[in-house]
């Protein structure tokens, strides 16, 4: 359970932190809902330039949201080795705990971060920040980010990505849509993985799981795929992939960008609403300059710096190469603890950042 989502307030103790319940001031007297809508905002804006970064150099960013175990890092494998060369691929990493996952990835000879959460149950535009830092931007053409397993959180929030694509896998069962709205409204679009088990879960009917996903008005492509080693089936999945990277490097050349469904409900806190058309317009077609020279902290006692933050539009094209390539894992702060809560150009060197 994490502090940042909203998620540890619930419909039977929401009572407790309206303005009139008894948490519903922090102890410096700010209104509980209102600190964490604060921290919601940071993250759009911080995912806002994350975005700007990926156009920047033209590349796809891919949020890859599922239950535990539903086969992400296994069509990742797959995807990987079915590419080969034609794609340069790098992969973000969320779990709790472990480099499981960003161990399995390296062995495919791609670069991977791993972002190690804590008690978090979702990446956020912060953590997805500062692992940028560890990778060489312009030698990428798709950026994987694999998020924490997990079908409520991840879907509400906007970590810079420019499409969001949801696993539903057949051992779940088909009315996951239906029980898990949220989730599948944000999908740009969904998989069903594991197809080669219909076979013996035969009570699994992809027809109903499709009819689930569209009663939620979603228009998503529903695509089944197989990554099981010598039963691949990615066709689809790939030909997906190939129309998506195409568009990025489309809209490269005409300063657009794409945002995600992100879903704001996931976000709801009671007593406001965080605003669902809440948009950070960084457009390309002006200049702005974040002129931050004071201090930050790094949670590094006697490691403070200033930054100058100078972002201008649509002339940004700093070079986004970085010192540590992406073949070590790195243990991300959550935002509440030090040194994950300030933005930094990505072209700066940021030496703490070695595991």
């Amino acid at each position: 359970m994490c502090d940042t989502c909203g998620c540890n307030i619930t419909p039977g103790n929401a009572h407790l932190v309206r303005p009139d319940g008894p948490h519903g001031h922090t102890a410096d007297g700010r209104a509980a809902v209102e600190v964490l809508q604060g921290l919601l905002g940071a993250n759009d804006h911080q995912a806002a330039h994350n975005r700007e970064h990926f156009d920047d150099l033209g590349v796809l960013a891919i949020n890859l949201m599922s239950s535990p175990g539903a086969g992400k890092t296994s069509l990742l494998e797959a995807t990987i080795e079915a590419l080969g060369t034609e794609l340069r691929i790098a992969v973000i990493e969320g779990d709790l705990e472990t480099e499981n996952d960003a161990e399995r990835i390296r062995a495919k000879g791609v670069p991977a971060i791993q972002i190690a959460t804590g008690s978090a149950c979702h990446l956020d535009a912060h953590m997805v920040h500062t692992a940028l830092h560890r990778l060489d931007l312009g030698s990428i053409d798709v950026l994987f980010i694999e998020n924490v397993g997990n079908l409520v959180c991840p879907a509400s929030f906007d970590l810079g990505q420019h499409r969001n694509v949801t696993l539903l896998s057949v051992p779940e069962g088909d009315d996951k849509p239906a029980k898990y709205p949220v989730m599948f409204r944000a999908a740009d679009l969904v998989l069903l993985t594991k197809t080669d088990l219909l076979a013996v879960l035969d009570e699994f009917e992809p027809a109903r799981a499709e009819s689930c996903l569209r009663a939620l008005a979603s228009t998503a492509p529903f695509l089944p795929v197989v990554a099981r080693r010598g039963r691949e089936d990615l066709a689809a999945w790939l030909d997906w992939l190939h129309t998506e990277v195409a568009a990025q490097r489309a809209r490269r050349g005409t300063g657009a960008t794409l945002r995600p469904r992100i879903q704001p409900e996931g976000q709801s806190l009671p007593g406001a609403a965080h605003a669902a058309g809440h948009q950070h317009s960084h457009g390309h077609g002006h200049d702005h300059h974040h002129g931050h020279d004071h201090d930050h902290a790094h949670g590094h006692p006697g490691h403070r710096h200033p930054h100058d933050h100078a972002h201008a539009h649509p002339d940004h094209r700093q070079t986004h190469h970085h010192p540590h390539p992406g073949d070590a894992p790195t243990h991300v702060a959550s935002p509440d603890q030090p040194g994950a809560e300030h933005p930094h150009a990505l072209g700066q060197t940021h030496p703490h950042l070695r595991p």
